[in-house]
């Protein structure tokens, strides 16, 4: 299991208890650093100080449960107005709206798709690119987000 799925699974009850979503989690590593972003929203949007207040949360169940034995930088954000996607939730959500996926292996010959969310079906993102419709395979995805 992927470091960012076991630390959902930690934390996704406590920032709901909290009256938050989590929208996803993202653990980087780029050579000797190493950063753990956990996205988050609200109907009435994030604030800073929501963000430091589910920081806060986290920081004491990651320290507890100690999912990543590394030094590494823990980040709270809103998913902004270039939304990333990690779930199906989130490309049901956002059927009709622009986004860029990359997938960790090409689909069709190709690993880029910018284009028109379709929707979601047998496990697969559909989206529209210049009038094509590709089936990506949730289980290949490498990064989505919304086009701002």
């Amino acid at each position: 299991m992927a470091v960012s799925d076991q630390i959902e699974i930690l934390v996704e009850a406590p920032i709901e208890s909290l009256g938050y979503m989590l929208v996803g989690v993202e653990y980087i590593k780029n050579g000797r650093d190493t950063v753990l972003r956990i996205y988050i929203d609200a109907e009435q949007g994030i604030s800073i100080e929501d963000c430091e207040r589910v920081s806060h949360q986290v920081s004491g169940i990651l320290e507890v449960e100690d999912p990543i034995s590394s030094a590494y930088s823990l980040e709270v954000s809103s998913p902004g107005f270039d939304r990333p996607l990690f779930k199906q939730r989130d490309f049901e959500r956002f059927i009709g709206a622009e986004a860029k996926i990359a997938m960790k292996l090409p689909v069709q010959g190709r690993r880029n798709f910018k284009g028109q969310l379709h929707g979601f079906i047998d496990g697969n993102i559909v989206i529209d690119v210049d009038g094509e419709l590709y089936d990506l395979p949730l289980t290949k995805l490498a990064k989505a987000r919304l086009v701002a």
